[in-house]
């Protein structure tokens, strides 16, 4: 497994994603509101007007970080703050959100059925993009979602040209990844998404400020990915920038709302 730059430029779609960092309630059993998720709860998101995409990401219950012990970094996963997945929701326009406030207040008042913990991460337009590095005929077997906090005294311009101009470049350059996806965000603020009877405490030195979806041919390329000499490269390019680096195993990717189409069964 290389480190060698792609020789072509990569191919990219840029788009407007907002993602929800969300915990299943724990008086109930995990996969109870996994289920729930999975069934009521996408209905009342994939209804949402001006979606271009809505995709639902479950983490492994046993996360205790798939990114290897660096220097310097949090790589291992804190049990307290331990995600149990993400809704990705992507937007076909900047106006997107505000025509599907109607849907939302429902989403709202849901939220309160399945999760104890909401945080909904959000960048501007083009922000989210999707990276062609997948072969013809290649699909996804396995995933990782990284989540990176960026390191005191780094700006946030420098650590989105960081991101884009040198790490993307250098995961795209290992050939094992069939799908590369990444978001930066804006400072959080909890009233974007203060929902009703969720928690979103968010302490500062907790936030997390880009992420990233890995996709592989299957498990073992993911288990040979993390356990690599690469690794040790990407870290050391990681270092300066990042405090934090979180890497889930993803147990689901599921596609509820495709191309603006509400599908009707999700994807896998």
């Amino acid at each position: 497994m290389s480190m060698s730059p792609p020789t072509a430029q990569l191919r990219v779609k840029k788009h407007l994603t907002s993602s929800i960092l969300l915990w299943v309630r724990t008086d109930q059993p995990r996969q109870t509101g996994l289920d729930y998720w999975k069934g009521p709860h996408s209905g009342i998101i994939s209804a949402t007007p001006g979606l271009e995409e809505y995709r639902q990401i479950h983490l492994a219950e046993h996360n205790p970080g798939l990114w290897p012990v660096t220097d310097g970094v949090e790589t291992s996963i804190p049990d307290n703050r331990k995600i149990d997945g993400v809704a990705e929701v992507t937007f076909q326009s900047a106006l997107a959100p505000l025509h599907g406030r109607k849907q939302t207040q429902l989403a709202y008042a849901d939220e309160i059925n399945v999760f104890r913990r909401t945080l909904l991460h959000a960048g501007p337009p083009n922000s989210s993009r999707w990276y062609d590095v997948a072969g013809p005929g290649e699909t996804v077997g396995a995933r990782a979602l990284v989540y990176l906090r960026r390191r005191d005294g780094v700006g946030a311009g420098e650590f989105r040209k960081f991101v884009k101009t040198q790490l993307v470049p250098a995961l795209a350059g290992t050939g094992v990844l069939k799908e590369l996806r990444t978001q930066t965000f804006l400072p959080w603020v909890e009233k974007l998404w203060d929902t009703p009877n969720v928690a979103h405490d968010n302490p500062h030195d907790q936030h997390f400020h880009a992420s990233l979806v890995l996709g592989f041919n299957d498990t073992a390329s993911r288990a040979a990915f993390f356990t690599s000499d690469v690794i040790e490269e990407l870290s050391s390019r990681l270092t300066p920038f990042a405090s934090a680096i979180h890497a889930y195993d993803v147990t689901a990717a599921l596609t509820y709302v495709k191309n603006g189409d509400i599908l009707p069964h999700y994807e896998e």
